[in-house]
């Protein structure tokens, strides 16, 4: 499955603060330097969703605060 997923780096807490179908809106504590954000985003889906971290791919977005992943 696939999500359009939004992240508000630097916040105090992680957090899924709007949920759709098949669009995310997500803080995460960590900032958004060297790919931590992209980590911390990853390890958060996995313990929310309950599977392995190899499970989920960031498909696009890399860079940017609108990200495309891919939970298998």
């Amino acid at each position: 499955m696939r999500y359009s997923i939004k992240i508000i780096p630097k916040s105090s807490k992680n957090e899924i603060i709007e949920q759709h179908d098949d669009f995310l809106k997500i803080k995460i504590k960590a900032i958004p330097e060297h790919g931590k954000a992209n980590e911390e985003l990853i390890k958060f889906l996995s313990k929310s969703f309950k599977i392995p971290k190899s499970n989920i791919q960031i498909i696009k977005g890399n860079n940017s605060r609108n990200k495309i992943v891919e939970i298998n």
